[in-house]
C-alpha cells in the first residue's frame, strides 16, 4: 500500500523530537513553519554559486521532454513538486549531502546514455533504491557488523547500545523517502544501508566509491538496517524484547551474503 504522509497542519509534534527527524533541526524553518517553502525559499538555503537550483516542476517544466536526472546534469535543474513532502525532503537532501547526490546523478546519467530513457538497469535500482531509503553506517567495531551479518538485531542493537548512544557507532540518513515515513511516529523504518569501517568521512568514502563505479552496481550490494533499532530511535528501544518481536526484525534469508565494508579513510 502506497504511504501518505499526514497533511502539514495534522503532524504531531513530537516527530521533530525524534531521530531521524530531529537530527534535521537546521532546517526547522522550512520543515516547521505555517507556510510550505517555495522554490525560491529553497534556493536561499544553498551555497552562494550554487551549480544547481530548485525549480517548479509544472507543466511548462514537464513538457521540455527531458529526463529528470539529465536537467539536473546538463543544466543544473532540480524538478519539485509544490507543498510536497518527498521533495521538500529530497531538496534537504541535496542541501546537506550535495556530494553524494551529485555521485548518484553521474551515475544515473552513465546509465541513461547506456540503456536509453525507458529502460532501467541494475545499477540504476541500485542508486535509486540507495536515493530512496539510503542511510550511511560507520562502524569502528568488527563485532558488530559481524552481528549485523547474520541478522543478530539484539546483539548488534543491545548488546552494543553503549556504541550506538557514545556515537562510535552512527548512521546517517539519506534517503528522502525514509524522512517522510518518519512523519508518522512510533512508525518502524528500515534503512537500505551502505558501511563504512572506521574513518571519520563515512558519507565521503560512501561518495567517492559511488562516483568511481565501485559500489551500487546492484540492489543486494544494500544492507536492509532497521533503523527504529537504534537506541532512542523508538519508544520501544528500552526493551529488548523489541529487537526479537518487531516485525521489522527480520532473520537472514536463506543464503544472503552481504558485501564488505568500505574502509574509511
Amino acid at each position: 500500500m502506497r504511504y501518505v504522509a499526514p497533511a502539514r497542519d495534522a503532524l504531531e509534534a513530537r516527530v521533530w523530537a525524534t531521530p531521524p527527524l530531529s537530527h534535521w533541526s537546521a532546517f526547522a524553518p522550512l520543515l516547521q513553519g505555517d507556510a510550505w517553502p517555495g522554490v525560491d525559499e529553497l534556493n536561499a538555503w544553498l551555497p552562494e554559486g550554487a551549480a544547481r537550483r530548485f525549480v517548479l516542476q509544472d507543466r511548462d517544466l514537464l513538457n521540455d521532454g527531458a529526463h529528470y536526472e539529465e536537467r539536473i546534469a546538463c543544466r543544473g535543474l532540480i524538478a519539485t513538486r509544490p507543498a510536497n513532502w518527498h521533495d521538500l525532503f529530497n531538496a534537504l537532501i541535496w542541501m546537506r549531502y550535495d556530494a553524494l547526490k551529485r555521485a548518484l546523478n553521474a551515475r544515473q546519467m552513465t546509465e541513461i546514455q547506456r540503456m536509453g530513457p525507458r529502460e532501467r538497469s541494475r545499477p540504476q535500482c541500485a542508486l535509486t533504491h540507495f536515493d530512496e531509503a539510503g542511510i550511511v553506517v560507520r562502524l569502528a567495531d568488527t563485532a558488530m557488523l559481524d552481528a549485523w551479518n547474520r541478522h543478530d538485531w539484539l546483539g548488534l542493537f543491545w548488546t552494543h547500545r553503549q556504541a550506538w548512544s557514545s556515537g562510535e557507532a552512527r548512521v546517517e540518513v539519506f534517503g528522502h523517502a525514509l524522512l517522510l515515513h518518519a512523519l508518522t511516529p512510533d512508525k518502524l523504518l528500515v534503512g537500505k544501508a551502505l558501511v563504512v569501517l572506521g574513518g571519520d568521512d563515512a558519507v565521503g568514502v560512501c561518495a567517492e566509491a559511488i562516483a568511481s563505479g565501485a559500489i551500487l552496481n546492484d540492489p543486494q550490494e544494500l544492507r536492509p538496517l532497521p533503523v527504529s533499532g537504534v537506541p532512542g530511535w523508538h519508544p520501544r528501544s528500552t526493551d529488548a524484547s523489541f529487537y526479537t518481536l518487531a516485525p521489522c526484525f527480520q532473520p537472514l534469508r536463506e543464503g544472503r551474503v552481504y558485501p564488505p565494508a568500505l574502509r574509511g579513510g
